[in-house]
This record gives C-alpha cells, sequence and structure tokens, in this order.
C-alpha cells in the first residue's frame, strides 16, 4: 500500500525564501504558507511577489513545485535505486523475489509508485567490468528494451505529485571497460583512449552522439564523464580516466560534458575529489587519498573545475578518505568535502550524488542511517541504496524527528528538480538515431586520433598475410580486427603470418607472446613496458572503432598520431612526434 501522510501537505512555499534557501544551505524549516490546488498547476506558481514564475526558468518551476510536496514527496525525491527486471511492469519470478527483497515490491513501477521515487539508475555488466562488484543484476538487454522500460517508468513516475518534472533514468554509460548497453548503439573508444586523440573537439562530438543515443533510449543522465586523473596505477579507474595529465584531462572532461548535455542529457563528472589518486578499489573498501592540500589543488581538483566549468548539472561523490581535507571521514559523508569544498571553493551548484551506497564503505552504517549522513553532507541524490525501504523510513524518520534538517532536504529536493526542468527544454530524437552513420564517424575520428605507437616505426604497417593472436576470452575482438583488416586489404591467416598480439584489460606479463612482432594494448599501456615485440601500438580501447582504426594502421592508410596519456615505464609518449 502506498505510504500516506497524516501531516498536512506542505504547498506554496514562497520562491523568494526557496532561492535564499539554495544560497545560504540553511537548514531551518520554512514556513507553511496557503496549500496551492496541485502540484502541476504549481509548477509554473506564484512567485513571492504574486506574479507567475516564468514557465521555461527551471529554478523557479522546481522552487514552486517543492513547496507543493508532502514528506514522503521530498523523501522520494532524492531516492535513485536499481530495481531488478527488463520491464517497469512484467518481470520474472526471480525479478519479482529481488525487488521485493530490496523494496517491499514486484515491480519497478510500484517501486516508483510506493516510494514516489526521483529516478532510477538502469545497471548492468560488461566484460572486464571493474564496477561489477556493485551491480547486483542487469536491466539492459537491448535498445528497444531499454526503450520500453523506461517508457514504463516515465508513465509510473508521470502519476506522481511530483510528475510534473521528467523522472531521471541514469545509467553509467562511461564507453570502454565500464559500458551497460553494448549492443545495437554506437560505441565510443574508452576515455583513455580520448586522451590519447588529445581533441577535445574530437571528444565533444563523439559524446554528443552518445548523448543523442542515450536520449532515444529514455535515459536523461549519465554517470560520466570520469573527471579522475590517473595519477597512479589503478585498475578500477583505469582507462575510465583521459589521463595523467590534468590540464589535458580538464579539456577533455569539458568536451565530453559538452557533448552529452548539448543532447539534453545530464552529466555527472566523478568522483569527486578524485579517485584516481589511489590504487584501492572502492568497491571493496575505502581508498585513503593522502596526498597534501596542494597535490589535490593542482592534480586531482582540475578536471572537476573543467567540468564545473562547461555547465556539468551533476558531480558525484566518492568513497574516499581524504587525510588532507577530512581524515577518517569518506568524501560521500563529509561535510568539509562536498559542502566547503565542492561548493563553496569550487563553486558547484548543481546536484550532488553519492556514488552507490551498496558499496561496502557506505555499509558500515544501516541504509536509513547512511542516507541520512549522506544529505546531511551535501549529496542531494542518494544512489543504489542496498534496501529502499530502510533508506526511505530511515530519511522520512529524520526528517520528522528533527535530525535531518527540513531545509537541507528542500534545498536538495530543489536541485534535482531544477535538473529535472532544465533536461525538459530538449526533445528526446528518434530511436533510428542509434549507430547511425553520422554517430559512427564521430566515433571513428575520435579512434582514429588515439591509435599510438610506443616502440617501432611511426609507419606500423605490417608485412604480408597477418595472424592475430591474443589473451583469452578475446575471440569478438579477433573476428572484429580481422573483419576490419579484410577490409583494409590486409589477408588475415590463421597462422604463419606476421603475429599481432593483443592484451586487454586485466592482463599481466604471462599474457604477453614473446614472437609477437607487434602488441597492441587495448585498456591501460603499461603492460607494453614488458612486452619485446619490435612494434607496439595502443588503442585504449577494443570497441569496433578502435579496432577499424588499428586496421588502418596496420595496412598502412592512416598514420598514428595519438600519445600515451600516461607515462610508460621504459617508452616514449610516441615515436611519431616529427
Amino acid at each position: 500500500m502506498e505510504r500516506v501522510s497524516n501531516s498536512p501537505r506542505r504547498v506554496g512555499v514562497a520562491l523568494a525564501a526557496l532561492t535564499a534557501l539554495l544560497v545560504t544551505g540553511c537548514s531551518g524549516e520554512p514556513e507553511r504558507p496557503r496549500p496551492t490546488p496541485s502540484a502541476s498547476s504549481a509548477a509554473a506558481g506564484p512567485t513571492a511577489s504574486g506574479a507567475p514564475a516564468p514557465a521555461a526558468d527551471p529554478a523557479a518551476r522546481a522552487a514552486a513545485l517543492v513547496g507543493t510536496l508532502a514528506d514522503e514527496d521530498l523523501v522520494g525525491q532524492v531516492l535513485m535505486p536499481y530495481a531488478y527486471g527488463s520491464s517497469a511492469t512484467k518481470v520474472s519470478d526471480g525479478s519479482a523475489a529481488g525487488n521485493r527483497a530490496l523494496a517491499g515490491v514486484a515491480t519497478p513501477a510500484e517501486m516508483v509508485a510506493k516510494y514516489r521515487l526521483g529516478g532510477v539508475i538502469l545497471v548492468g555488466f560488461s566484460a572486464d567490468d571493474p564496477t561489477s562488484g556493485n551491480q547486483e543484476t542487469t536491466n539492459v538487454d537491448n535498445p528497444a528494451q531499454v526503450h520500453e522500460l523506461t517508457a514504463g517508468l516515465r508513465e509510473a513516475a508521470g502519476k506522481l505529485p511530483a510528475g510534473a518534472a521528467p523522472f531521471l533514468i541514469g545509467t553509467d554509460q562511461e564507453y570502454g571497460i565500464v559500458t551497460r548497453i553494448t549492443d545495437g548503439i554506437t560505441l565510443l573508444p574508452s576515455p583513455l583512449a580520448a586522451g590519447a586523440a588529445g581533441d577535445p573537439a574530437l571528444t565533444e562530438a563523439a559524446w554528443r552522439a552518445a548523448g543523442a543515443e542515450l536520449a532515444a533510449m529514455g535515459i536523461n543522465l549519465d554517470f560520466a564523464p570520469v573527471a579522475d586523473v590517473l595519477a597512479t596505477r589503478s585498475a578500477v579507474i583505469g582507462s575510465r580516466s583521459f589521463g595523467a595529465d590534468p590540464k589535458r584531462a580538464s579539456a577533455q572532461v569539458a568536451g565530453a560534458v559538452k557533448g552529452l548535455q548539448s543532447a539534453g542529457v545530464a552529466a555527472s563528472v566523478k568522483h569527486f575529489p578524485g579517485h584516481g589518486l589511489s590504487a584501492t578499489d572502492s568497491h571493496k573498501d575505502v581508498p585513503v587519498i593522502g596526498q597534501s592540500r596542494k597535490v589535490l589543488d593542482s592534480t586531482a581538483f582540475p578536471p572537476f573545475s573543467a567540468g564545473i566549468d562547461a555547465g556539468a548539472l551533476a558531480v558525484m561523490s566518492a568513497h574516499l578518505d581524504v587525510t588532507a581535507l577530512d581524515p577518517g571521514t569518506p568524501a560521500t559523508f563529509s561535510r568539509k568535502i562536498l559542502t566547503d569544498v565542492l561548493r563553496g571553493q569550487l563553486g558547484f551548484k548543481g546536484v550532488v550524488i553519492t556514488d552507490g551506497m551498496n558499496m561496502p564503505p557506505a555499509k558500515r552504517w544501516s541504509p536509513g542511517e547512511a542516507a541520512v549522513r549522506a544529505l546531511k553532507a551535501g549529496n542531494d541524490l542518494i544512489l543504489m541504496p542496498p534496501n529502499v525501504t530502510q533508506a526511505y523510513d530511515g530519511l522520512l524518520a529524520a526528517l520528522r524527528d528533527g535530525s535531518l534538517p527540513r531545509g537541507r532536504l528542500v534545498e536538495a529536493v530543489t536541485r534535482v528538480l531544477t535538473m529535472k526542468f532544465t533536461l525538459a527544454g530538449t526533445p528526446a530524437p528518434a530511436m533510428s538515431t542509434l549507430n547511425s552513420p553520422e554517430h559512427r564517424r564521430a566515433a571513428d575520428a575520435l579512434a582514429a586520433g588515439a591509435v599510438t605507437v610506443l616502440r617501432g616505426s611511426c609507419a606500423a604497417k605490417a608485412r604480408g598475410p597477418v595472424t592475430i593472436t591474443s589473451s583469452g576470452g578475446r575471440d569478438r575482438t579477433r573476428a572484429l580486427l580481422t573483419e576490419a583488416l579484410t577490409a583494409a586489404g590486409v589477408r588475415v591467416v590463421p597462422s604463419g603470418g606476421t603475429k599481432v598480439h593483443l592484451v586487454g584489460y586485466g592482463d599481466g606479463t604471462g599474457d604477453l607472446s614473446g614472437d609477437a612482432a607487434v602488441t597492441v594494448a587495448m585498456d591501460t599501456p603499461y603492460l607494453l613496458s614488458k612486452a619485446s615485440s619490435p612494434t607496439l601500438l595502443a588503442t585504449y580501447s577494443s570497441s569496433r572503432a578502435s579496432m577499424t582504426a588499428l586496421a588502418e594502421v596496420l595496412a598502412g592508410k592512416s598514420r598514428a598520431t595519438g600519445r600515451s596519456p600516461v607515462p610508460v615505464s621504459g617508452l616514449p609518449a610516441t615515436t611519431c612526434d616529427n
């Protein structure tokens, strides 16, 4: 049964008071003025002077709508869980059981309705995925299914008191090793490949194409781009980063943000204040960031500042213990980091979203207490609580007993609704835009710019027929390269040809081939320092676009112009400087 409050509906809060609340971040309880007729009519409701708020002003619409919402709606708007099932209303018995354990309901649509949710994250697995530990299920099979699921979720949300604002549907579509939707779309090369190409205009064009395809499927929030500077050899961040140089990474982050958001998809730069400074995996433990504040300012923060300056609507906080800022408190739960630094010093005014609350660093507290702590620290959206019922009940109880200041919750909901109304201005493209020739050209151009020669002749043409080998489990990638080489006029033979050996995510020295003429790194290029091949190449990605670009270089039809965006021991960034 839907939860109903016995308290009167909180309606008609003056716009001026809410605007002041967002500026000051005060925590007092706002005035409870006279009710207005409905949430939908209030979406463009009165300002403090009594004049109608401009319908096109997202902040004004958010402020008007938030004043009409009951406690239950306010709490629901800051929750963004995952759900089991590939449809909003029809799920398997196993998915229904998963939803009951998670939220006491059978379907995703029922979860939206019962908890008045602000959004849902779509989850899934991809090959070599370092985030698989907090992906409890998958509900992204193909574009048509995703479109049907998102339509059902929006239909359920449209019936809520906050339904005048678009429903948030997000996913982790970073491209590269963390890519939730992989079939039937344009797959970009990894962020590290974009860093190697070093052209923010190419990045912006590719991410604009990606944003259009996400929007066509009904997704309006991408938990990307990764703004972490790869200052350590972190396996959990790795090729998800644009590289080790803060200035170059900053330009790439800005390009990705602009591309996504020009298509009507909110970008969420992550993982603040900088996961790339530690090699520890926050899906397993709390990484300790021990660098000085000076290093944070010069290395970690610039890409986040660039994303903010580019207009990023959201920033994701991270489960990191940053000793120079707030030792012993993960950033997700640190007011010093999220409110004083991110908002006060970096000037971010948008929505702060937690990293997954089902990750071990956040599970040291109960779901309800963790949600309250995260909100009080300065987060506005609670992502992936491990138990939706407990998170919802904990927030509602804390609101009513005063341990969660009403002003902080209203502030968070107003930010979330402002982002929603901002997104409402861009119509979604047709599904026919998916994997279009124009989008593939954008991905191909970015991948072509990334190919790097780290050893050997800049003209890295493979002589004679080619034999492709790889570390285990890369049949699909070998097939893509075989297809691309054949199309480029290079004969591929099962054995006896010039040996081109592929290595990728998770591979070690035992996966190298001592007799390969060419070794190609399809993830971070660090392993190339151990390879004996006379020619070393890097694509940083195993997408179709990246294999096509590699084939063009091996066929002698294009020149490798990329530069390694991370230092590789004993090797130059490129042998093609001249």
